[in-house]
């Protein structure tokens, strides 16, 4: 596919799943998924993701927006704290539905319960784990 998702128009089911199945997408999508609140901020991701760039993680996530998977919400300024993050990736609806309708959220528990196993995470990223979050409208 040599253009984005999201200047394309409708994109057959077929690449899309092709699309958020490539390796590093469908980690990020996983991380959404496992993150107890479905609402991880870019830290988190980069700290799940260790074995590629940080600029890597920005721009895979940038795709899945761009293809209307995912979502970045925001914390409103008067909610915002300092030393915490503000901006959070959570999957669209479409998007939820999407990876549904393709079975692509059947280990969406598993992934859960595995996260709440990982004990060596960096303390920032258990303060960043806890900062408040927006509410889904």
């Amino acid at each position: 596919m040599s253009t984005e998702l999201g200047s394309t128009g409708e994109i057959e089911p077929r690449e899309l799943v092709h699309f958020v199945t490539q390796q590093t997408r469908f980690a990020l999508i996983n991380n959404i998924l496992q993150h107890p609140d479905q609402l991880p901020s870019m830290y988190e991701l980069e700290e799940l993701n260790l074995s590629v760039s940080d600029a890597t993680v920005y721009k895979h996530i940038q795709k899945l927006i761009d293809a209307g998977i995912v979502k970045e919400v925001a914390l409103d300024d008067d909610e915002r704290r300092q030393g915490y993050p503000w901006k959070f990736y959570g999957l669209t609806e479409e998007g939820r539905k999407f990876l549904d309708d393709h079975n692509l959220l059947t280990a969406e528990e598993t992934l859960q319960q595995i996260y709440e196993t990982i004990s060596d995470k960096p303390e920032k990223m258990v303060k960043y784990e806890n900062a408040p979050r927006p509410a889904e409208s």
